[in-house]
C-alpha cells in the first residue's frame, strides 16, 4: 500500500483506486486466480491416473476387477457433481478425523456418533484448531483435489475405455502375428493410437473441469468466486473503502478470465491433437 493511502477519504479518484486495488483483500483476490490454476494443474494428472485405472479395470479379464471398474464409472457418472463432492469430502474428512481419534484419544468413552453430530476429541480435529491459516487452506485444497479427481476420473475412465475399444482390433492381431507380446502390443500399438480417439473427449472433460472450478466456493476454499462476492458486495461508510454493489464488475472480470482460459485451452488441444494424429491412418489416407 502506498504512503498516501493512510487517509483514503482525502484522496482523488486515481489515487483512491490505486489504494483500493492494492489492499490486502484485493491481493488475496489476485492470488485466488492462482488457486484455480493450481487446482487445474494438480488435478489433471490425478484425473488421468484415475481414468487409466478405471479404464484398465473395465478391460480386465478378472471379473471382480472388471465389475469394480464398471461400478466406479457408472456410480460416479450417475450422481450430480455437487452431491458427490459434498458426500465424498465429508466422508473423507470424517474418516481422517475418526482414525486420528482412535490413535490419539484411546481413552475416549463417549460415542463418536451423537445423533446427527460427529464428535471427536479436540486432538483429532483435522486440521488442528490451533493450526495456522495456511494449514486450513491447504487441507481444504487437498479435499477439493480428491473430490475433483474421483468425480472427473470416472468420466476420464469412460472416455479412455471407449478410446481403447475404438482402436482397430486387426492391428493387435497383426502385432500378435509378428510375435509381439500383449504387453508390448499395448505400449507400442494400442496406447499411442488410443490418444487420437481419446483427446476429443478429454478436451471436453477439461472444459467441464474448468467450468466446475467455481464449486470450490461451495467447498469452503476461498477462490475467485468467494472473493468476487466478498469484495463486490456493497460497503457502507463504516468501511475504509465504501462503495455500492460492485459484484457485476467483479463477475465480469471472472467471465473474461474463464473465456481467456478456455480459448487458450482450445488452442492447446488443437496443437496436441495434431501432434498425436501424425501418421495415423484415416479415411483419406495417412495424416
Amino acid at each position: 500500500m502506498f504512503e498516501y493511502c493512510t487517509d483514503p477519504s482525502s484522496l482523488d479518484s486515481l489515487q483512491w483506486w490505486s489504494c483500493y486495488l492494492t489492499t490486502n483483500k484485493q491481493i488475496m483476490f489476485y492470488q485466488s486466480f492462482g488457486t484455480v490454476l493450481a487446482l487445474l494443474l494438480a488435478t489433471a494428472p490425478v484425473i488421468l491416473l484415475f481414468g487409466f485405472g478405471g479404464a484398465l479395470a473395465r478391460r480386465s479379464r478378472f471379473l471382480p476387477l472388471r465389475l469394480f471398474g464398471l461400478g466406479y464409472t457408472s456410480m460416479v457418472r450417475g450422481i450430480p457433481d455437487i452431491i458427490f463432492f459434498m458426500f465424498a469430502l465429508i466422508a473423507l474428512d470424517q474418516g481422517i478425523e475418526y482414525v486420528r481419534h482412535i490413535v490419539l484419544c484411546p481413552d475416549w468413552t463417549e460415542p463418536v456418533r451423537q445423533g446427527n453430530d460427529f464428535v471427536v476429541c479436540a486432538a483429532a480435529k483435522m486440521p488442528p484448531n490451533n493450526a495456522p491459516q495456511w494449514v486450513h487452506e491447504v487441507y481444504g485444497f487437498f479435499l477439493a483435489l480428491v473430490g475433483y479427481s474421483v468425480v472427473y476420473g470416472a468420466f476420464a475412465a469412460n472416455t479412455l475405455f471407449g478410446a481403447f475399444q475404438a482402436v482397430p482390433h486387426a492391428q493387435l492381431e497383426t502385432a500378435a502375428a509378428f510375435g509381439m507380446s500383449k504387453r508390448k502390443a499395448f505400449w507400442r500399438i494400442l496406447l499411442p493410437q488410443m490418444w487420437v480417439y481419446a483427446l476429443p473427449g478429454l478436451s471436453n472433460l477439461w472444459m467441464i473441469l474448468v467450468k466446475a472450478t467455481p464449486l470450490l466456493f461451495l467447498l469452503g476454499v476461498k477462490d475467485i468466486v468467494y472473493w468476487a462476492n466478498e469484495l463486490g458486495g456493497a460497503k457502507t461508510a463504516r468501511f475504509t473503502y465504501p462503495h455500492g454493489d460492485w459484484r457485476l464488475g467483479y463477475f465480469l472480470v471472472l467471465l473474461a478470465f474463464y473465456l481467456i482460459l478456455t480459448w487458450v485451452s482450445e488452442r492447446g488441444f488443437e496443437r496436441l491433437n495434431r501432434y498425436v494424429s501424425r501418421g495415423h491412418a484415416s479415411r483419406g489416407g495417412s495424416t
